[in-house]
């Protein structure tokens, strides 16, 4: 895959949610059809040789670069909604915020032992909500295969929670130290 600079297309946004924050804004690069095109891409072709079956797009941005990566790959998308959003029978998963807990869900049919899985979001910062969304994949006894991201943020540690799941790869574009 050729050099693809996806910085470009994330913009700084200072004080933002809070004072001290620098929020990073990658709804540019999902409306840059070509940065979009690469990212799904480069994602994609990383794992195209692991034989994924279904990948996991946590709530709500991870739909976003989910559906278009799992289309690559010729797999099957599961969204990993938050706690009632599903309208049947759920597995659920709760992790730590900064401030509490929340609970994802994944519907009970929705992966089957023996699926090879690949969780896939925009975004990924202290590695609460992959890790979850990998315990989900697990807890059915699905092959949880790796992780993958446009953004991590290096600085919050999110290897920490990841291994936690197990030694599964983190793949990401663009790494914030």
């Amino acid at each position: 895959m050729s050099y693809f600079d996806y910085e470009s297309c994330i913009i700084d946004i200072p004080d933002y949610p809070e004072p001290g924050v620098i929020f990073k804004d990658i709804t540019p690069l999902f409306a840059n059809a070509a940065a979009l095109q690469h990212a799904v891409r480069e994602i994609a072709d990383h794992f195209r040789s692991a034989g994924i079956t279904k990948v996991v797009g946590p709530e709500a941005r991870g739909f976003m670069i989910g559906v278009p990566v799992a289309m690559e790959l010729s797999a099957g998308f599961i969204p990993a909604r938050k706690s009632g959003k599903l309208p049947r029978e759920t597995f659920s998963a709760s992790y730590e915020l900064e401030y509490g807990t929340d609970t994802l869900e994944i519907h009970q049919d929705a992966i089957e032992p023996g699926d090879r899985v690949l969780i896939v979001d925009d975004l990924i910062a202290t590695g609460g909500t992959a890790s979850a969304t990998g315990k989900l994949v697990q807890d059915v006894g699905a092959e949880l295969v790796g992780y993958a991201c446009i953004l991590e943020l290096v600085f919050l540690n999110p290897h920490d929670a990841l291994a936690q799941a197990g030694d599964q790869e983190l793949f990401s574009l663009v790494k914030v130290r």
